[in-house]
């Protein structure tokens, strides 16, 4: 092929001081391309490498592109931009991942997927190749959670081996530098609609002598603070949820009178709890509202026609009322009690638990008149940029 021909295929590696192991996946790389007759690239996004990679990399016919921001992310993210294929395919500079073997990731690319997934799974994992805490803990825990939260249809979330359409993934906007930039693609892909398959692929032991980048606990953590942050129905609807069903149906029964379970007796002091359950539930629920408002905003997440059609509904005026009848419901309720405290000349009351509920259901109905009426206001704020923009998308 003649060298001006546009590059169909980059394959992409992030390297911060891989100079025992970056070589030999160059030189696979490039034998792939070569024996795929492939006209392509192999492109290094260093992080700033002290040991010579700069130079092997170079050496062996790969394009480096520095990248100053630390993060395996940042290092991928600098790689892309700066790859001119059509088509990447991205994985570690480590000598774990076949590069020689990429026929199944170039096929599925050019049959109109966005993304090609390895699966290492299915490809089969040597001896030694991943440590037991990531094969049967913390790989499959964070898979499920991805496919649980996003309805990704991948079973291997993290394999590093993976292939994309340039423009495709361009559009993501992706911004996480570290660990997670691998769960950010996948989740923001499946949250925009792209189409995703997946291949199997074999993963062998590092091949450097040195420890891994990856830190087990710590990026482990920060995937799932990713997915978590990423899916606001799990972190707070769902609970917010939860929470004041729960805690709503045990304070109508403790506002009827005590409530005997087992040898267990619920009464105004749990009535307290409860209320205080159903005020801190509220504010998760329209947390959950306030984080999707400004998710779709920024074009974090795509627009949701359900929650736009449930926005239309909550407009600042209804909310607004809405608060001013919990606020008034609840001086009504203040204004019974001392009209009944006035007729004992503000002495002793007699039935002091039938006056604690009544006293419970008041503070209760004003705190959640101002939270309603202060949450408006600011869904208000938020939604006021670009609501026009995503109601008619």
């Amino acid at each position: 092929m003649s060298s001006d021909d546009p590059i169909e295929f980059s394959i992409i590696m992030p390297c911060l001081n891989e100079a025992e192991t970056l070589a030999i996946c160059i030189r696979k790389a490039l034998g792939f391309l070569q024996r795929a007759g492939i006209n392509g690239e192999v492109v290094i996004g260093d992080n700033g490498s002290t040991d010579g990679s700069i130079e092997i990399a170079i050496k062996e016919g790969a394009r480096v592109v520095n990248v100053s921001v630390k993060g395996y992310g940042a290092a991928l993210a600098g790689a892309i931009e700066g790859s001119r294929g059509t088509f990447i395919i991205m994985g570690d500079s480590d000598d774990s991942y076949d590069f020689e073997n990429l026929d199944l990731f170039v096929e599925k690319l050019r049959a109109g997927n966005d993304i090609v997934m390895g699966n290492r799974f299915k490809g089969g994992i040597k001896e030694g190749a991943m440590p037991f805490l990531h094969r049967y803990l913390g790989n499959p825990v964070l898979s499920f959670i991805g496919k649980v939260f996003f309805n990704i249809k991948v079973n291997d979330f993290h394999c590093g081996l993976r292939g994309f359409r340039k423009t495709s993934i361009q559009k993501l906007q992706l911004l996480t530098p570290g660990m997670e930039f691998a769960s950010e693609m996948v989740v923001k892909a499946a949250l925009f609609d792209l189409k995703m398959v997946e291949v199997p692929t074999t993963l062998s032991p590092d091949g450097r002598s040195r420890p891994p980048h990856l830190r087990t606990w710590r990026d482990g953590w920060r995937h799932l603070r990713f997915l978590l942050l990423y899916s606001p129905r799990w972190l707070f609807l769902y609970p917010g949820l939860a929470l004041f069903v729960f805690s709503s149906i045990f304070f109508l029964l403790t506002l009827m009178g005590p409530q005997h379970i087992g040898s267990v007796i619920l009464d105004v002091h749990s009535m307290a709890y409860f209320a205080a359950m159903i005020i801190a539930s509220f504010q998760i629920i329209m947390f959950y509202i306030m984080s999707k408002v400004y998710a779709i905003n920024q074009g974090l997440v795509p627009v949701d026609r359900n929650f736009n059609r449930i926005f239309d509904y909550l407009t600042l005026e209804r909310g607004l009322l809405a608060g001013g009848v919990l606020v008034a419901c609840g001086l009504g309720l203040n204004i019974k009690l001392i009209i009944e405290w006035e007729g004992l000349h503000f002495g002793n009351i007699n039935d002091i638990s039938q006056t604690i509920r009544l006293l419970l259901s008041s503070i209760l109905l004003l705190i959640m008149g101002i939270q309603t009426v202060f949450s408006s206001l600011m869904l208000s704020i938020l939604g006021i940029i670009k609501k026009e923009e995503y109601i008619a998308s």
